[in-house]
């Protein structure tokens, strides 16, 4: 995968870091939001990025390592989608959405960087 620190990439560990953020969410969206749905929505892929770049570091092959790179690619954009959509409905205030939309991006790039780096 890409920059290694150890047995962990960099994009590992800022998912993991990333992961966390939406944790945190997730909580706050259900304690002090009442809101359940998109909560769910939410912490399922902005956990997935994360959970499929722990399955890519032990990949039988390139192609099993790329393809989990790319279900992890695809659920960044749809942690994008959901942090616009909590966004736009006033769940989150913008510099909350900004923060979690910069480092959702940040991971979206390496993660972009790593597909195409490995192809």
């Amino acid at each position: 995968m890409a920059a290694e620190t150890g047995n962990k990439s960099i994009a590992y560990e800022k998912s993991l870091a990333f992961s966390k953020r939406i944790v945190n969410l997730y909580r706050h969206l259900c304690n002090e939001q009442k809101e359940y749905v998109l909560a769910k929505q939410i912490l399922r892929s902005g956990t997935s990025i994360g959970a499929n770049l722990a399955e890519a570091r032990y990949g039988i092959s390139k192609k099993d390592f790329l393809s989990k790179v790319y279900i992890a690619l695809k659920e960044c954009a749809e942690t994008a989608y959901w942090l616009e959509l909590l966004y736009s409905t006033d769940y989150l205030s913008e510099p909350e959405f900004r923060s979690l939309l910069a480092d959702c991006e940040e991971l979206r790039r390496m993660l972009s960087a790593t597909t195409k780096s490995t192809r």
